[in-house]
């Protein structure tokens, strides 16, 4: 899925819905497996609803809305690291003479 693609995903003003993706839809957007996208979902990282039909079934449908993508990607954005502060030379002692 493109970037093109991709923009469908954000809600739209008159209704205020928006499209829901499928854990493989995802992993192709985000690049990644869609087992790491379900681990995400299994973890708590990521939110999704299930909408299978049986919810206590052995194989989970889940739905993980633009909402939801949006609040985990910014969990997971990458922070500018601030800059280390230099080191300080140790001052040489200026009462010692040196001769030689």
């Amino acid at each position: 899925m493109r970037r093109e693609e991709a923009a469908h995903i954000a809600p739209t003003v008159e209704t205020g819905l928006s499209r829901k993706l499928t854990p493989p839809e995802l992993a192709r957007l985000w690049r990644v497996s869609p087992q790491k996208v379900l681990a995400w979902i299994s973890s708590g990282e990521l939110r999704a609803i299930n909408a299978a039909t049986n919810p206590n079934g052995e194989r989970p449908r889940y739905l993980i809305d633009a909402d939801a993508v949006t609040a985990f990607e910014r969990s997971r954005a990458v922070v500018e690291p601030k800059p280390a502060p230099q080191k300080r030379r140790a001052k040489k002692p200026t009462t010692v003479t040196t001769y030689f």
